[in-house]
């Protein structure tokens, strides 16, 4: 087993397409093709955690966090971020971060806050934008059905609920070959009519490669002709946040109570009560400020995130509940999650829950 298979099928989780531009998601530090000891799981990599990492003999960290966030102009270990990456190669350790892959995924670290709460017909708060893109081509009538095969194989026609997708129109093409052409159907020189089908499928972004590659294999013309756009649809399953609702209904302070308990937090910043039950609640693991207003127009009683400034509790505008648990707090159901995933797919190796604290955040 290497590396590369790990990352594989946590990719199967959260594709690396599916994070924000602004992030710095994969293979960190190390080598896809080293063979694995085995892996710990860990929300932040800091030295103790590549300390524990040498102490149970693993060789592959999987991170929430990117230790390596913007670019490094120097390896003097003179920041914890440096001095990381430093004892990680010397140890031939390899570092794997997720963060925002697994923010947007559907079964990610949002899905895992619902299923902490209890919150029950869960679904996307804010889908994502740009990742369903559309693939149109024509190739001859008696090549159709083939050609439509290969790209459902490899990931196109195929979103939410349906599979098989495909718009098919029959129409006549022309074409015309110069002296340096091969055509396989006609003659160079001549103007060549074709009786062809027109293509058009949907596919998720992470295809965007097998779709093309399926495409290119398996078309019997000598140039292949195909327009690919991406859309504006947004994908329901794909996004940040999630929206949901709680078995039965909860006073505010109670429901505040339950949220310390539950999300195993020393402080809980809160907008002002407004004597208001909670039964839809929406949540997003991190720094969330920015989707108050999606929890609002989704009609959430009680929106939970974190890092919330002054001002931004204002928002809440008399009309929900906002509810600020602590980044790390949110997120530190993330690693069982995780632990989970990997562990029902590889059984030869250790796959250990780090358990260290790596909360940088103390309350008195």
């Amino acid at each position: 087993m290497v590396v590369k298979d790990i990352t594989n099928y946590i990719e199967e989780l959260a594709p690396l397409s599916y994070a924000e531009d602004f992030d710095n998601v994969g293979l960190l530090v190390g080598n896809y093709n080293s063979k694995i000891n085995g892996v710990l799981v860990t929300l932040d990599t800091l030295e103790e955690t590549v300390d524990e990492a040498i102490t149970n003999n693993c060789n592959l960290i999987v991170s929430f966090h990117p230790i390596i966030f913007g670019g490094l102009k120097k390896l003097n270990g003179n920041s914890y971020v440096e001095r990381v990456v430093l004892k990680a190669i010397k140890n031939d350790i390899a570092i794997y971060a997720t963060h925002t892959a697994l923010d947007n995924s559907l079964n990610g670290v949002s899905a895992k806050m619902c299923a902490v709460l209890g919150l029950k017909n869960n679904r996307i708060l804010i889908p994502k934008k740009g990742i369903i893109k559309q693939l149109t081509t024509c190739t001859p009538l008696d090549n159709a059905d083939n050609l439509k095969q290969k790209l459902f194989n490899a990931g196109a026609g195929s979103l939410g609920n349906y599979d098989n997708c495909a718009f098919t129109v029959n129409g006549s093409s022309t074409y015309r070959g110069n002296k340096n052409a091969n055509p396989k159907k006609g003659e160079k020189g001549k103007i060549h009519t074709e009786e062809e089908t027109r293509i058009s499928v949907t596919f998720e972004s992470r295809y965007e490669h097998a779709v093309l590659k399926a495409l290119k294999n398996d078309n019997v013309y000598e140039e292949v002709a195909y327009e690919l756009i991406t859309t504006e649809n947004v994908y329901q399953n794909i996004g940040m946040g999630m929206i949901g609702e709680l078995p039965e209904e909860m006073e505010e302070k109670d429901f505040l109570l339950f949220l310390k308990k539950t999300m195993q937090t020393n402080c809980v910043r809160h907008s002002n009560l407004i004597n208001k039950k909670i039964k839809k609640v929406a949540v997003l693991g991190g720094s969330g400020s920015f989707a108050i207003d999606n929890a609002k127009r989704a009609g959430a009683d009680a929106y939970v995130s974190a890092d919330f400034k002054y001002h931004e509790f204002f928002k809440a505008e008399n009309s929900i509940l906002l509810a600020d648990i602590g980044h790390y707090e949110s997120e530190q159901f993330t690693k069982n999650l995780l632990v989970d995933y990997l562990t029902k797919k590889f059984s030869n190796f250790a796959i250990i829950l780090s358990e260290k604290s790596t909360n940088p955040i103390y309350y008195i």
